[in-house]
């Protein structure tokens, strides 16, 4: 074999091994990547728990589990379990990084606001902050809690202020008025640790009846 074709031999060799290194790498990436991403949607499962083990039988035929660190109170105006005007309900819970990882993910939104600490901290609010669009998730959980099937119609919302990561904020929606055919108006507010008003915005819910069988489950 020539010295010109040794030469062209070993280039290839060594060209098929950088190949593979570079394809080994990005399986290891590709791998790792995966395995955040599980960990940020089961985030328990880094700790050897199971997340299906924090949930809790729900405590009313529209929800399907709670959690023992969620934490609602549902004030019945009219005391017989309609809603009615006057009613409110408050829904706290805390947001947690795992959280805004997945909601990042299920949303698209990857603003490095919410998901890069050193870019975050050189903006006006000098941190991480939580998505807008999660913080008023909580007003969605809320109204799921109110007696009833709640479907949303229409939403008006105005941020006001910030929410910091692992932050617990509470969610209060009353009910202002009894719009006809199961549609009501009400007032929706989120308040943060210290009880500052972060969002400010009203809703148009339609709320139909629980299907027999839910309620024949919970009687069960």
């Amino acid at each position: 074999m020539s010295e010109r074709t040794t030469t062209s031999m070993s280039e290839v060799t060594d060209t098929w091994l950088q190949s593979q290194k570079h394809f080994s790498n990005s399986v290891e990436h590709f791998y790792n990547s995966m395995m955040a991403a599980n960990r940020a949607m089961f985030p328990t499962f880094a700790d050897g728990e199971n997340s299906a083990d924090e949930r809790q039988p729900a405590s009313s035929p529209e929800l399907t589990y709670s959690k023992s660190e969620w934490t609602f109170e549902h004030a019945d105006e009219g005391g017989d379990g309609v809603v009615s005007v006057g009613d409110r309900i408050r829904f706290s819970k805390r947001l947690t990084e795992e959280e805004i990882q997945v909601f990042a993910d299920a949303s698209g939104d990857t603003n490095r606001l919410h998901l890069d600490s050193d870019f975050a901290e050189q903006t006006r609010f000098g941190r991480q902050i939580v998505h807008g669009t999660l913080v008023s998730g909580v007003i969605s959980a809320a109204l799921a809690r109110l007696p009833g099937l709640t479907i949303y119609l229409s939403q008006d919302l105005q941020f006001l202020g910030p929410v910091d990561i692992g932050e617990t904020v509470t969610a209060i929606c009353e009910v202002v008025e009894d719009l006809g055919d199961g549609r009501y108006r009400l007032t929706t507010v989120v308040e943060d640790e210290t009880g500052e008003t972060v969002i400010d915005g009203e809703a148009i819910v339609l709320i139909d009846e629980i299907p027999e069988d839910a309620l024949e489950e919970v009687d069960a």
